[in-house]
């Protein structure tokens, strides 16, 4: 029998609850799953033929040791999504690339620790007016993210302790705008499984303050189906083309197959039309749950990787 191992964290060594019906589903189609912690050196990856990964939200802040995990993996197995992807979009510089491509992208300023800004270099850089979010440029399941009041002194002072923190840790900062239809419409999620479109999910508001930690590996998401309407759809299946174009430029050779999977988050803009928050090619939660038949499209495409 086929042997897929189902890569996840120490935190979840079971996998997340929405993952773990994939187990059961590629069982009735033939295909033996198992979870597997990335980080667990007894594990043999070259005994899988294809290694998915699934719920590592842990890599953050030791990115470096699981792209070493990722590479390895790749060469001795079939890694989904592949090493390049996994490179590529684990740390969220692929923005300004696909901003570069022309993309619609919300708004954001880059803080980089090799500038050594001060409290009030950084006190200069954050906006004026409205709420901004402050996140690092590597990170997953919305931990060590927070949202700040520009005119608010406390807040805008805990949004400096929160910059710094992460700069002194050597990581990226970005700071975006906090776009008020986040809390009006939600944050949309449109998946595609193996290049086509599957489903879209909304989530509700989650940032209603600043930074305060995680009790585990990330934070909660409250999430419903949702119908998308076809435009942005449209600028979802934009992204992810503009997304492969990029790579295959960067591999010198067209990636052979479509992504297995990807998640395309929007919030809307100022004028209401639909800019990309995050492009999830790595380890994103796909919802399947949410919409029927999206569970059994994941395990066929999963399946054919392998068939």
């Amino acid at each position: 029998m086929t042997r897929i191992a189902l890569a996840t964290c120490a935190d979840l060594p079971q996998l997340d609850p929405e993952d773990a019906p994939l187990v059961g589903a590629l069982e009735a189609r033939g295909v033996h799953a198992e979870p597997a912690v990335w980080d667990d050196r007894s594990v043999d990856w070259s005994s899988f033929d294809l290694v998915l990964i699934r719920s590592t939200w842990d890599y953050a802040q030791r990115r470096s040791e699981f792209l070493t995990w990722a590479a390895e993996v790749d060469r001795v197995s079939t890694l989904v999504n592949p090493y390049p992807v996994v490179r590529w979009n684990t740390d969220k510089h692929y923005l300004r690339e696909l901003e570069r491509a022309g993309v619609p992208v919300v708004p954001t300023m880059w803080l980089e620790p090799d500038r050594h800004l001060s409290s009030r270099a950084l006190h200069t850089r954050f906006p004026a007016h409205g709420d901004f979010v402050i996140k690092p440029a590597v990170s997953a399941g919305s931990v060590d993210t927070g949202r700040y009041t520009a005119i608010d002194a406390s807040s805008r002072g805990l949004a400096i302790q929160h910059a710094r923190r992460l700069l002194e840790a050597d990581r990226t900062v970005m700071v975006q705008r906090y776009l008020q239809s986040v809390d009006q419409v939600g944050e949309r999620a449109h998946v595609f499984i193996a290049g086509q479109y599957s489903h879209s999910v909304v989530k509700a508001a989650m940032l209603d303050g600043p930074d305060v930690g995680v009790d585990g590996v990330y934070k909660k998401e409250e999430m419903r189906p949702a119908e998308a309407p076809g435009p942005e759809i449209e600028m979802a299946r934009n992204v992810i083309l503009t997304a492969r174009r990029l790579l295959t430029e960067q591999a010198g050779a067209e990636v052979p197959k479509p992504f297995l999977y990807a998640r395309v988050d929007v919030v809307s803009g100022d004028d209401d039309q639909p800019v990309l928050l995050e492009l999830e090619m790595v380890e994103p939660s796909l919802f399947t749950s949410l919409a029927d038949g999206a569970l059994e499209r994941f395990a066929d495409a999963v399946a054919a990787r392998v068939g």
